[in-house]
């Protein structure tokens, strides 16, 4: 199986995930409830270690550390890297389709992944 290529626009509750083959083609746009079942439901069609941007958004661990889990190459974006205020139109799966698109020229803004023994702790409430 060819590389692939994933974006996700990571929400609070759901998320949406794109998938594009080595040429570029769309190969498969799916909506999730943000769950790491559900998201390694998602990354399963994209075959091993695939190539994996998401944004730097609240709540990106769990995302991350499943993608890492799942043997994804994962880049963190830093979303002020953007700038997506000079697009006319801006929906999830276009914000994934240029997420995918800098990631196959190189030009992600990427930001770092913290490993979890510098991450602050949960703020579990009482």
């Amino acid at each position: 199986m060819e590389r692939q290529y994933v974006a996700i626009d990571l929400h609070l509750n759901r998320s949406v995930v794109v998938r594009e083959d080595e040429a570029g083609e769309k190969v498969g746009v799916v909506l999730i409830d943000n769950d790491p079942l559900a998201l390694a439901e998602a990354l399963r069609e994209a075959g091993e270690a695939p190539e994996v941007a998401i944004e730097a958004t609240h709540g990106w661990y769990w995302a991350v550390d499943t993608l890492q889990e799942l043997g994804a190459n994962v880049h963190l974006v830093n979303p002020s890297g953007l700038a997506w205020e000079n697009r006319r139109v801006k929906n999830d799966y276009r914000d994934c389709c240029d997420l995918l698109d800098r990631m196959r020229l190189g030009k992600l803004p990427e930001a770092w992944i913290a490993p979890h023994a510098v991450r602050e702790p949960a703020i579990v409430p009482l």
